[in-house]
Formats: structure tokens, C-alpha cells, sequence
């Protein structure tokens, strides 16, 4: 059910209100908010868990290890050290600035809105929630209409724990998301497609607001010839099959060394079985497309090339088996858009091959991620003559699970960063402060600049 335009604009009037009355501003207000949202996840894991096998037949363990866990780290770490990223911050000053000193403060941006995409609704609705509350800031959160019953026990967690007028949920389809980007914000935090990205970045001009943007794209996964094949097609499989494909990082395409193509299929086909069963439909592990739409447009791409590997469909169940597709044509559709399902183009690159490699992602939009399998001191060449938000030399998604350093894009694939302390940053705003001493008032800044040629030196 949509909630009404009026409850929005009456809960963003609310929110504005509530934020200059500076009660989010104390830090222990904050860390009682940290531990309210850790333990309304808790009181609501089951339901949340339960939510997403019927909305994305996603199991008990995918749903703790890729949602719930990752915000339960991302909570840890702000309680952890939340104190000293709000410290106020001495800085040097230079001589010519005397009797000044210099400081850095951390202010919240203020009122918030986070609209979250449906393949991973929960990390990726509470996780930058986590980040709003960790600097001081409100939140009104929109969760995806494409998992009702995710989002009805998310609104459930977030209306449980916290009062409208500082945390609110609302529901609804893109109707509900341009009535909110009518709204003035202090910061869109976005997760989704490049598309909508864009649209949210244009709604966001209109009044100057700041954006952070986490999109997607084609994810490259080179396999050179240097690379273990066991081990990246164990990797690569896993990657893959994760949520059916349906992961902003997914590898999204393969460029190969034509040394160990038939090596790399057979493995690949092997590790899927290991990894689900002789029949994956039957996997309790295998995650299904979100929607007719989504398993439409995504099946429609098995035309687009030869298959070496699975192929199979089942439109009742919306299920999709990880196929490997051998590409010749990178203009067909398939290499035009992100995937985001588990058809996986493969693309033998003949020739040289690190150097064709890199021309051919590099004459493509700037991905979220980049995965190569090989040598290491070759990976880093690679990472070093291209651009993506982040990456993996001889491993895949995996970077995303470290709370310790930053996610983001670059380019058509998003900006801004966030997780741990750059969650924080992304809400915050870095305030510089000189305060100057009045004990003394030297004259050399104020007209007629008195002693000038002395003071040029010193500049």
C-alpha cells in the first residue's frame, strides 16, 4: 500500500522539526539508538529470515550470512569507536595565521532519505540507517515495493523502535519515490540502478542536495591463464549463484584466456553441483527471480549466445539455472545491460591478452566491481590500468564484507562510499573552525599591509 503524499510531507515536516531541536546531536543519545536499532533486529531476525524465503526463497543461512550479520557488524563498529569519529579534531595552523588554532568538527547533514533497493532489503536498507543515526542525523527509509513481506517487518522494526519524527518508514512504488524526491532533503542516500540513479541525481539538483549513489553495472571477472581454475571456478560459482545473480557485484561477464576455457566449464559446472545438489530447482540454497518481469527479461537473454553449461528455466517458479553463454556478439543484449541474474556471458579473448583485456573494459562504463584471477602481482596491473568501485584479485563479492573499508562506486556505477567510519562521513558534513586568540592582534592583515615584502616571504 502506498502511503499517502500528505503523511509524507507531514512526517518530513515533522522530521525538520524534530532535528533543530538538536536532540540527535549527543553521542549517547546516538549509541542508545545504535543498541534500540541492534536489538529490534534481534526481537525481528525469524520474521525478517521467514520474510525472505517467501519473498526471494532466500535460506536461513544466505539471509544471516549476506544481510542480517553485516549489519550486526556494521552496528559493532560505530558503537566501537562512533566517540572518537565525532571527536573534535586539532588541526595544524600555519605560522602566518598566529595567534589561530585550527579545528575540524563533525556536524550531521540533517534530514535523510534512504531508498533501498529489493535484492538485499535488509543490509541494504539498514546498514546506511546505521549511518544516518551514527551522526546525528533523521531518516525516513523506503524499502522496495518488489518484497512486500520484507518491507512490512522492516516497517514493523523501524516503527517499534523509534518515533516517526526521528526514524519513519514508508511504502509504496515509484509513485511514493517521486513524491519523496519532491521533498527537500539533506542527503538522498540511493541504492539501485544506474537508470533511477539518475533520476534521483536530477530531483536532487533542484535543491543542491548532496547524494550518495550505490549503483551497478557489469562487473568484469577476468580468468587468466596464470589462475587456479579449481579455485576460481569453487569462487566464481559460489559468486554467481549467490542470490541467483541478483547482486549489484555480481561477476556479471567473463573474459578468458583461450588456454583454459574448457578447463574452466567443466570445473564451473562441477562446483555448481557441489555447491546445490545434482538438481539445483530441488537447492534449498538457491535463491529465485524476484519477479515474472525480472525472469522474463533475464531468460531472454539465453538466445544471445551458445550455452556450455545449464540452461535450465522454469517460469512458474521464476527459476533460472546458472548458465554459462558463450558470447561472440558483444553487442547483443545481453552484454549491453547488468545481467543481474545468473546467465553468465563468457568471452575468449584471443591475442594479447592482458592488453585486449584492458581495452575492452575500459571501453565500457566504469563498473562496480572488478574481479581477476591469476597471478597477483598480474592482478595489481590490471587493477592499476582500470576503474571500478572496488574488486577482488582472485576472489569475488568478497570485498564487500570487511566494515573496515569503504563500498562504493565510480563513474556510471555510483558515488560516495560508506560502511564503518565512511558510513558516518556520509552523513556528516566536515566543519572547519579557526579560533583566534585575542590576547594579541598582529597588523600585518589589515589595511594599508603594513611590513607587506616581510609578509610575502612568509606566504
Amino acid at each position: 500500500m502506498n502511503t499517502p503524499k500528505d503523511k509524507i510531507q507531514a512526517i518530513a515536516v515533522a522530521q525538520k522539526q524534530y532535528f533543530r531541536t538538536g536532540a540527535t546531536l549527543d553521542i549517547k543519545f546516538r549509541l542508545q539508538m545504535l543498541r534500540r536499532l541492534e536489538e529490534g533486529i534481534r526481537a525481528n531476525e525469524k520474521a525478517l529470515c521467514d520474510a525472505l524465503w517467501a519473498d526471494l526463497h532466500k535460506s536461513y543461512e544466505e539471509a544471516y550470512l549476506t544481510e542480517i550479520s553485516i549489519v550486526y557488524g556494521e552496528i559493532r563498529q560505530h558503537l566501537r569507536h562512533l566517540r572518537r569519529w565525532a571527536r573534535k579534531e586539532k588541526c595544524p595552523t600555519p605560522i602566518t595565521l598566529f595567534p589561530s588554532r585550527s579545528y575540524q568538527v563533525k556536524d550531521p547533514l540533517g534530514n535523510s532519505l534512504i531508498i533501498a533497493p529489493w535484492n538485499y532489503p535488509v543490509q541494504l536498507l539498514l546498514n546506511p540507517l546505521v549511518g544516518a543515526i551514527s551522526a546525528g542525523c533523521t531518516a525516513m527509509l523506503k524499502p522496495s515495493p518488489y518484497v512486500p513481506t520484507v518491507s512490512a517487518v522492516l516497517a514493523q522494526l523501524v516503527s517499534e523502535a523509534f518515533a516517526p519524527e526521528y526514524i519513519a518508514p514508508v511504502q509504496g512504488n515509484r509513485e511514493v519515490n517521486t513524491a519523496l524526491l519532491e521533498e527537500r532533503w539533506d542527503l538522498i542516500f540511493f541504492t539501485g540502478s544506474p537508470d533511477l540513479g539518475k533520476k534521483v541525481m536530477a530531483a536532487a539538483a533542484k535543491n543542491l542536495t548532496p547524494v550518495v549513489l550505490e549503483l551497478g553495472g557489469k562487473s568484469p571477472c577476468i580468468i587468466d591463464r596464470g589462475a587456479d581454475i579449481a579455485v576460481a571456478a569453487k569462487r566464481i560459482a559460489w559468486g554467481k549463484s549467490l542470490n541467483a545473480g541478483q547482486t549489484c557485484i555480481a561477476p556479471d561477464y567473463i573474459l578468458i584466456h583461450p588456454e583454459v576455457k574448457g578447463e574452466f566449464v567443466q570445473a564451473f559446472g562441477n562446483e555448481i553441483r557441489s555447491l546445490h545438489g545434482a538438481d539445483i530447482k530441488e537447492s534449498g540454497h538457491y535463491v529465485r527471480m524476484v519477479s515474472d518481469k525480472a525472469f522474463e527479461r533475464v531468460s531472454s537473454y539465453l538466445k544471445d549466445g551458445k550455452i556450455l553449461y545449464g540452461g535450465g528455466i522454469d517460469a512458474g517458479e521464476r527459476f533460472i539455472e546458472p548458465t554459462l553463454l558463450e558470447v561472440t556478439n558483444t553487442d547483443a543484449p545481453v552484454m549491453q545491460e547488468e545481467i543481474f541474474g545468473p546467465i553468465f556471458p563468457v568471452i575468449t579473448i584471443e591475442g594479447e591478452f592482458r592488453e585486449e583485456v584492458i581495452k575492452f573494459v575500459n571501453g565500457r562504463e566504469k563498473p562496480l566491481a572488478f574481479y581477476y584471477f591469476g597471478r597477483e602481482g598480474d592482478g595489481w596491473e590490471y587493477i592499476r590500468r582500470t576503474s571500478s568501485g572496488g574488486g577482488c584479485i582472485n576472489d569475488v563479492i568478497m570485498h564487500i564484507a570487511n566494515e573496515c573499508v569503504p563500498f562504493g562506486g565510480v563513474g556510471n556505477s555510483g558515488m560516495g562510499r560508506y560502511h564503518g567510519k565512511d558510513s558516518f562521513e556520509a552523513f556528516s558534513h566536515t566543519r572547519t573552525i579557526i579560533s583566534t586568540g585575542t590576547w594579541i592582534d598582529l597588523p600585518f592583515r589589515y589595511m594599508p599591509y603594513k611590513m607587506f615584502s616581510l609578509v610575502k616571504r612568509l606566504l
